[in-house]
């Protein structure tokens, strides 16, 4: 790779060290890529900043809001948040089917 390193922004760039969107595949190189897989909101939910429970509050999501699950893993989600852009972590149990 040459040039500069791309600055990211995690509440709006999926990118973590592991896992990033395959969306930004031309902007970075990450160990593993994951495409989204949308599914609606069967329950309200925060949306935040890390996996865990006490962590910083991004946005609030309603129920029927869409949400771009990039990873499944315990009862978390990670992922986007199409409407505001905003990439987080919800219970995983608020996630109904594919929408």
């Amino acid at each position: 790779m040459k040039g500069r390193s791309a600055t990211f922004d995690s509440r709006v760039d999926a990118v973590r060290r592991d896992l990033a969107d395959v969306r930004l595949a031309d902007r970075v190189f990450a160990p593993h890529y994951a495409a989204p897989m949308p599914r609606s909101l069967a329950t309200a939910a925060d949306l935040r900043a890390s996996a865990a429970a006490d962590s910083e509050v991004l946005t609030s999501l309603n129920a029927g809001d869409v949400f771009e699950v990039l990873e499944l893993a315990g009862n978390r989600a990670w992922g986007v948040a199409p409407a505001t852009g905003i990439v987080g972590y919800i219970p995983a149990a608020a996630l109904t089917d594919a929408q």
